[in-house]
């Protein structure tokens, strides 16, 4: 049977918008909008790296890498349980990192500094200790860093492999170098510029990562107990295995996280593939202009 085209523009347009509210929340459209409208210089102009990451539909699976990936230091994750309400209001604080990451890639230069100074504000009040009785502060520049460093290797693995776009090396390292530009400005000192430096940084943290029972917990919300609908479920599932395929081995045995050799390269690839794609395409403006998250 064959489908119109003004009957797959309303699917496309109703799948958009569902994928839009979710991830953007109610305001979605109005900072949308001021974000891409308003005028004024910013701070990263339309042909940098970062712009071609942060709008790709790859994102979705980069981020819940990082999510993973982050909850490995204990001290992060501590803060997280205690402090940023993932299991009470999931959803809230996707769409604050959302369009957080949209204001500071896409905004005017104004919008982007008052972000970053409302993180800052946030990040000056929480601390406290963890079971063991170590202490945090999530304004700790080395726990910044970490964080930091866990976002950019995930966003730039997950582009990598799913993007529409994959950078070369050049486009790589220009999107690491991007990223240092806000990771300063949240207080991170000396944060990577290149793929290298990435590596060499990743590697550093290595001796402090655990898997505490809080992050094991957060694994199994984030990947098994989502607050999402019964039809949602399946496609969240694609994007949570390709989530966890793309995590080093080092990382997701901690966490009890499997490994299919062989499957995890054809189906659970193919099938990640074929999402983002779809997303992609629900999520393309009708004006034929980029992909656009928030």
């Amino acid at each position: 049977m064959d489908v119109s085209a003004p009957t797959l523009s309303n699917l496309r347009a109703r799948l958009g918008s569902s994928l839009f509210s979710r991830v953007a929340g109610p305001d979605g459209p109005e900072n949308r909008a001021r974000i891409h409208g308003a005028p004024g210089p910013r701070w990263f102009g339309p042909d940098r790296p970062i712009r071609t990451v942060h709008g790709d539909a790859s994102m979705f699976i980069g981020g819940l890498r990082a999510l993973l990936l982050q909850s490995l230091h204990p001290l992060a994750m501590a803060a997280v349980a205690a402090h940023s309400g993932y299991r009470g209001d999931p959803w809230g604080r996707l769409q604050r990192t959302s369009t957080f990451l949209a204001v500071t890639t896409y905004g005017p230069a104004r919008d982007a500094q008052a972000a970053v100074d409302r993180v800052r504000s946030v990040h000056d009040r929480v601390r406290g200790s963890t079971a063991a009785g170590e202490q945090y502060r999530a304004a700790d520049p080395h726990l910044l860093g970490w964080v930091h460093i866990a976002e950019v290797d995930s966003f730039l693995r997950a582009h990598q492999r799913y993007g529409d776009q994959p950078l070369d090396d050049t486009g790589c390292d220009g999107y690491v170098a991007d990223a240092a530009e806000v990771a300063t400005a949240l207080g991170v000192v000396d944060p990577p510029r290149d793929q290298a430096e990435l590596a060499e940084q990743l590697s550093a943290y290595r001796k402090e990562l655990r898997a505490t029972r809080e992050a094991r917990e957060a694994a199994r919300f984030i990947l098994l107990n989502p607050p999402l609908p019964l039809v949602a479920r399946p496609p969240y599932a694609v994007l949570a295995a390709n989530a966890v395929a793309a995590l080093p081995l080092w990382a997701r045995l901690p966490l009890g996280l499997p490994y299919v050799p062989g499957f995890e390269e054809t189906g659970v690839r193919l099938a990640g593939h074929a999402l983002t794609k779809a997303i992609r395409w629900a999520m393309k403006p009708a004006d034929g202009s980029p992909v656009r998250q928030a």
